[in-house]
């Protein structure tokens, strides 16, 4: 339905929110209130999704995240399924807390597992939770004893740009291979919490500087948004055969940009129960509207 409407054939990574509900009310979640929200995906609903995107677009990746992924009773089928079935790489995105033994269970399945960090300490604990802080380092060291390559990720905010540098050393010593830094954007919960925004531009341009000047061996890729100038041109879904991303929340709602996710600006939606892809336009969604997808380029 996506080629056919759109042209797009090729769509490389499935990013699969299994379930809403989550252990952490994390000031910037884009989710806001629908963290409340029941809606959570099957295990069969998950695994059909990710094979009818692997016959229809040549999916070669899931990025599997929530909510928080660990919460989900069957996260380990829908890896191994993934995995051992469809041959996919497969990503988890967790907030890393208390998720031990479920780790220990499905490592060999997983081909990065990215812990959302923002910031050092009581800086990361006053927008995600008390204890989130070393409960995530505690799991990035657990990974990397397991053989699972890690990976962070930063959503940068007032409170957090000036730490970027500092903790990307302290990733580097717990074995984290790359840091992604995204922009906040005011939808969800960041949109009651205006203080968190990074007003100055200029404070992206030298978020820049010091992380090239750092001399770290932690790989570091930007939302180019970061550059705090005009956003940078680039295709939109409508005039490209071949993207890096969709995103399917848990209601099935479909989103392409990075910039529409969190809006309802969906125009396709996987319908679990007759398991396609259908075609939903309205005026406001993506397509009709031509959101960009975010560019991610390296520091």
């Amino acid at each position: 339905m996506i080629e056919q409407t759109i042209g797009i054939r090729k769509i490389r990574m499935l990013y699969l929110q299994l379930l809403y509900r989550c252990n952490y009310t994390c000031r910037h979640c884009f989710h806001g209130e629908r963290l409340k929200a029941p809606d959570a995906f099957t295990a069969e609903q998950a695994c059909n999704l990710m094979r009818l995107m692997q016959q229809q677009h040549d999916t070669e990746a899931v990025t599997l995240l929530g909510g928080e992924p660990f919460l989900y009773k069957e996260l380990g089928h829908v890896v191994r399924y993934a995995k051992h079935t469809l041959g996919l790489a497969v990503d988890i995105c967790t907030n890393g807390y208390r998720i031990g033994p479920r780790l220990r269970d499905i490592a060999p399945c997983v081909d990065l597992l990215r812990v959302s960090l923002e910031g050092i300490g009581n800086t990361n604990d006053l927008i995600r939770r008390a204890g989130s802080y070393t409960a995530a380092l505690e799991t990035l060291t657990l990974a990397r004893d397991l053989g699972v390559r890690t990976g962070a990720t930063l959503t940068v905010n007032r409170y957090n740009i000036g730490e970027v540098v500092d903790l990307a050393h302290i990733l580097e010593a717990h074995g984290v291979t790359q840091l992604k830094l995204h922009q906040l954007r005011p939808v969800g919960n960041a949109a009651h919490y205006p203080e968190m925004q990074v007003t100055d531009p200029a404070a992206y341009s030298t978020l820049r500087k010091q992380i090239r000047t750092a001399d770290l061996g932690i790989e570091v890729i930007l939302d180019d948004d970061l550059s705090g100038g005009a956003a940078p041109a680039c295709a939109t879904p409508s005039n490209r055969h071949e993207i890096d991303r969709i995103e399917s929340d848990p209601r099935g709602a479909l989103t392409m940009s990075c910039k529409a996710v969190g809006k309802d600006s969906h125009a396709f939606w996987y319908d679990k129960e007759a398991d396609r892809i259908i075609h939903r336009p309205a005026a406001n969604d993506e397509v009709a509207l031509g959101i960009p997808d975010v560019v991610y380029r390296h520091a």
